[in-house]
């Protein structure tokens, strides 16, 4: 949606089904499919790559699981940092490195669905052998709580094993179940998943565009995701550094680009063969609880962050800031809008706080709550589910409809979310305002700050009052390469 506002032709690939009839809607050009289907020299007339690879086999929580997916990534990012960094090695052997990690990740992902399938069946017979042994020992005269603790613990009520023998059974066979059962966990934790071959996916991309004979290097590259793959893109820096890139990684506050909503983002930008792209400057304040906003202290100025001297010279100060969005404003907006919307009709509520699905400190009783006059939390997948109420009370008011998630987003109030699991789709989506400014920043690199701001608000008008095409558009499959505009035809 951000390229498409400043002017950019793209195309996606997207192996979601839902995402794809989204994408439909939104007249979006798409091939339907599994990235590791494609190939860089696919595209060859593409000239920008942007991607957020999966994120979930960093992210996840105990164990260390997160921490040995990202030591295991690091390692084939090294592995592709030695077969790429000289010129002198033939793209022969650079392309057999690829192979080479290509079905070791198969390999260890085919395993894995060996030892899922292993793992299923024995949950299947601990789930029946649970009930025969709840039974057997309802039987016998147990209370409640002593047969939760007895299957909690895998062990029978003392005696009641030795005068009977099935029991003893069914108990042996639990223990046994629970064995095989942490020795499939520990082993599903040793393979890690597909997701982690698929963070490689971007790096390859880019790595086939700088080393393969008849093709050019991407122009640019733009790469995002959750704070935790941070790491990952330090050492995609080294790798791009090395293939001619100048990069530069930034940990980005959405508040501070204008989105409604707090959320971090980890952004990898390079340019080939360019000067160095300095940090993307925040044009709005981070939000901070019971702080005081720029509004409050410089509401007669709203172009002061763009303040230019008689010399033509910057003069922009941390004081000159816009405040940070709130999600009545956002709504508001979004309201104003829709009334052009026939089949669009947003609710006016009252002043109200959103009471998060979540819970707060580590007490899932403990919800986080906003109020409307703030920027939102982070929007995730289970957005839908935040309770709306009256601020002040626990009044219940409308729960967010998907527009208006949408709109917390940046997405425009028109935007077409269809197929199934829409929440989710709108959790996973890069905020389209923050992307305007990171596309921007990247790809037009030689605007002063007055052009990048008269730029800035052409396209951010663009985006908000966006409407979809009257007529959807066909996602492709691989054979609509041919005669596609990035393919040469």
């Amino acid at each position: 949606m951000a390229a498409e506002a400043l002017g950019h032709q793209v195309t996606g690939i997207e192996w979601d089904d839902n995402a794809c009839k989204t994408r439909e809607a939104a007249g979006m050009d798409t091939f339907a499919g599994d990235v590791r289907d494609y190939r860089a020299a696919d595209f060859p007339h593409a000239q920008v790559l942007t991607g957020g690879p999966p994120c979930q086999t960093f992210t996840v929580a105990g164990h260390g699981a997160g921490r040995r997916a990202l030591d295991e990534v690091k390692k084939y990012i090294a592995r592709l940092h030695e077969a790429a960094s000289s010129e002198k090695t033939p793209w022969s052997e650079v392309d057999r490195t690829w192979s080479e990690i290509s079905e070791e990740l198969r390999l260890r992902a085919a395993e894995a669905d060996a030892v899922k399938a292993r793992k299923r069946e024995d949950e299947a017979v601990r789930s029946v052998t649970r009930k025969a042994a709840r039974k057997s020992l309802a039987e016998h005269g147990c209370s409640t709580e002593e047969i939760k603790l007895a299957l909690k613990t895998t062990e029978a009520p003392r005696g009641l094993a030795r005068r009977d023998a099935d029991l003893k059974s069914l108990f042996d066979g639990l223990v046994s179940l629970e064995k095989s059962l942490d020795a499939h966990r520990a082993r599903l934790e040793e393979l890690g998943d597909e997701r982690t071959g698929l963070v490689l996916q971007p790096l390859w991309w880019i790595i086939e565009r700088r080393r393969r004979p008849g093709l050019v290097p991407y122009e640019a590259v733009v790469l995002e995701q959750v704070p935790a793959v941070m790491p990952v893109w330090e050492e995609y820096e080294k790798v791009l550094g090395t293939l001619g890139y100048r990069t530069r990684t930034q940990m980005m506050h959405t508040e501070a680009f204008g989105v409604p909503q707090t959320r971090r983002r980890a952004v990898l930008m390079a340019r080939y063969k360019e000067i160095d792209i300095p940090k993307l400057e925040e044009t709005h304040e981070r939000y901070r609880p019971g702080g005081i906003s720029a509004a409050s202290r410089n509401t007669d100025r709203p172009d002061a962050l763009w303040d230019i001297d008689e010399k033509g010279v910057d003069k922009t100060e941390e004081e000159t800031k816009d405040s940070w969005v709130s999600m009545e404003a956002a709504l508001k907006k979004a309201r104003d809008i829709a009334l052009d919307l026939p089949d669009l009709d947003l609710p006016d509520r009252p002043a109200f706080t959103v009471v998060s699905n979540y819970g707060t400190g580590g007490d899932p009783a403990a919800r986080g709550r906003r109020d409307h006059d703030a920027p939102s939390s982070t929007v995730t997948g289970k957005v839908s589910r935040n309770r709306l109420v009256h601020k002040g009370t626990n009044t219940d008011l409308p729960r967010f409809e998907l527009a208006e998630a949408g709109v917390l987003q940046t997405f425009p109030v028109a935007y077409p979310w269809q197929g199934g699991d829409r929440s989710q789709q709108i959790g996973n989506a890069v905020p389209p305002r923050l992307a305007l400014h990171v596309l921007q920043h990247v790809l037009e690199p030689g605007l002063s700050k007055k052009e990048a701001r008269a730029r800035l608000e052409q396209a951010l008008a663009k985006l908000e009052n966006w409407r979809p095409p009257s007529k959807p558009v066909r996602a492709r499959q691989r054979e609509g390469l041919e005669g596609h505009s990035f393919t040469g035809g």
